[in-house]
């Protein structure tokens, strides 16, 4: 039924394969476990035509039994077939290896069936791996952006798609992936997510274009090729004229978003965007494109229909108890309290607290400044224990004590939400 409208419907159905998942997590015997693949994938073709299937923690099966495995998906009706490094345990020459293999002793492998690969990165290899595949015959890379993924992440797209235009020479193959629009969906992400990549992480890093040794300024102003390997402009890191301010209208705010490759599902959004600009341009200066992303990810990550702060004052100093005085609407109720606390964010809490009447726990406070100048917004991202679960929030303003009332009722609210109250 949720896939109903998709142009191609594909189902992705998976078992363990490995000796330990078989005998520790599943309890089947081999045999078990192959009619088991056959079951399953011969039922969902009645509603599928595309099907992956996954041999999970394939790096550690035995390979006899993986083709085994991949040959009854196949006979049964998959489409794709997934290898995935499921612990991140594989070595990049192993893996390919296995790849190449694959590809000997199932002959479909590249004209009837695509043959895929997920990698994961807890020894850091994700990437090589997946890069190592494909050199020996993979067809499909699984990857997300910026590389996050369960405990050290997966293949990251973007250090993956630029490994293989950058070094077309070696691989010969390329993905249709527009990489022009790899830093702002990176940008995107992190401002949703609440992830932040490292400032030397490959492709996307704040530092990737920055050379700060005299012997490689004194190259790259020469030439920069001396090194850089691949341009600022491939990944869509170039610098525009177009400055955003109080000024500027509709029109400048959506060109600047389309060259940002970021694209809203409604004209009410695009308005809701437009008023969050606004109101930022009045507060400062100039408006920077990290500044539109906190706006768009904190648009997307709003949480309807709930708690909203309207007003806040603070009385705060060395020498008195910091006092927050806070209004919270909810529909058209208004709510009003005042709180003292340990500081002025402990003080905003407390009163937020005192207004919603839900025992709560501030477990992760993090702020950090989104662009350049005095006048930047401060972003801030909060972890709050409600009844023994984790809740996370972000919010953004000019004013970082506004921001962290954002935050921490970004995070009451989804809480609100999942326990409908």
């Amino acid at each position: 039924e949720a896939t109903k409208s998709a142009k191609k419907r594909m189902l992705h159905i998976f078992i363990a394969t490995s000796p330990i998942h078989m005998e520790f997590k599943l309890r089947k015997k081999p045999d078990e476990v192959l009619a088991t693949i056959d079951e399953m994938i011969r039922y969902s073709k009645k509603y599928f035509d595309l099907i992956e299937f996954s041999a999970e923690d394939a790096s550690r099966s035995d390979f006899d039994f993986l083709v085994q495995a991949y040959k009854t998906a196949i006979a049964a009706g998959a489409t794709t077939i997934n290898v995935p490094d499921t612990v991140g345990y594989s070595i990049p020459e192993e893996f390919g290896s296995v790849i190449a293999r694959l590809c000997e002793a199932i002959p479909q492998f590249g004209k009837t069936v695509d043959l895929s690969v997920h990698c994961h990165n807890d020894l850091g290899l994700a990437n090589a791996n997946a890069l190592s595949a494909v050199k020996n015959g993979a067809t499909q890379v699984e990857c997300t952006i910026n590389g996050i993924g369960e405990r050290a992440g997966n293949t990251a797209m973007e250090e993956f798609v630029m490994a293989l235009n950058t070094r077309f020479d070696y691989f010969g193959k390329k993905t249709k992936i527009d990489t022009t629009l790899i830093y702002s969906t990176s940008k995107l992400l992190t401002h949703v997510t609440g992830l932040v990549p490292a400032r030397n992480k490959a492709i996307v890093g704040d530092n990737v274009f920055i050379h700060e040794s005299g012997i490689h300024q004194d190259g790259v102003i020469k030439h920069r090729e001396t090194y850089e390997i691949m341009k600022a402009e491939s990944i869509g890191r170039t610098a525009d004229s177009l400055v955003l301010g109080r000024h500027s209208g509709m029109n400048g705010f959506k060109t600047r978003l389309d060259k940002l490759g970021v694209k809203l599902n409604s004209k009410e959004q695009l308005d809701d965007a437009f008023k969050r600009f606004s109101e930022l341009a009045d507060a400062k200066k100039e408006v920077y494109d990290d500044d539109l992303f906190v706006i768009i990810g904190d648009l997307l990550g709003t949480v309807r229909e709930g708690w909203f702060l309207q007003y806040l004052n603070i009385n705060s100093g060395n020498t008195i108890i910091p006092t927050a005085t806070i209004k919270l609407t909810k529909g058209s109720e208004v709510f009003q309290a005042a709180a003292t606390g340990d500081g002025p964010v402990d003080a905003v809490c407390n009163a937020i607290d005192k207004i919603i009447g839900i025992e709560t726990s501030l477990s992760e406070y993090i702020v950090q400044g989104v662009s350049s100048g005095k006048d930047a917004q401060g972003e801030v991202k909060v972890s709050v224990s409600i009844k023994g679960s984790i809740y996370s929030g972000r919010g953004a303003s000019t004013d970082v004590i506004e921001a962290s009332g954002k935050a921490y009722l970004n995070a009451i609210n989804k809480y609100c939400m999942i326990a409908a109250i």
